[in-house]
């Protein structure tokens, strides 16, 4: 009875904890890509007001963020949870086997290991798409102050 709920605690922790990771990666390259079609296929005519044409861009950007801040804190708990299994199969087997800590460890901090793996893209890209942002907001006010003039 131990050794199943044990067994799919691990389970449970590696495709909770992994594919939360995995789906937060696929979130972040979904919205870079889409962010990224629509910077290139934006028309500076077709906005009058700075403030809209702001708004759109920024569209979505916080959630790159947001995921990039958050990805490492999932991955330390899924590490943190994998070591409270690793301690909890120690006590019950009444017995300490380095070889078993060892690899429930090691299992455990492949977790904190995903978490960065899936928060330095999205920084990277959130940085992009930031200046990406930028560009566009610098081209506007040149063009609109040329209008002026």
């Amino acid at each position: 009875m131990q050794d199943n709920f044990l067994a799919y605690a691990e389970d449970a922790l590696d495709y909770g904890v992994m594919g939360v990771l995995i789906l937060m990666s696929i979130v972040t390259l979904w919205l870079f890509i889409e962010r990224m079609m629509f910077y290139n296929s934006i028309r500076l005519d077709d906005y009058k007001n700075r403030d809209h044409l702001e708004m759109d861009l920024t569209n979505n950007i916080s959630i790159i963020s947001a995921i990039g801040s958050n990805a490492p804190y999932v991955g330390l708990l899924g590490t943190v949870l994998g070591i409270m299994i690793t301690f909890y199969a120690m006590g019950d087997a009444g017995a300490v086997d380095a070889k078993k800590i060892m690899i429930g460890l090691a299992l455990a901090l492949k977790a904190t290991a995903m978490g960065l793996i899936v928060a330095m893209p999205a920084i990277v890209a959130y940085t992009i798409v930031l200046r990406k942002v930028e560009k566009i907001l610098a081209a506007y006010d040149i063009v609109n102050e040329e209008k002026v003039d």
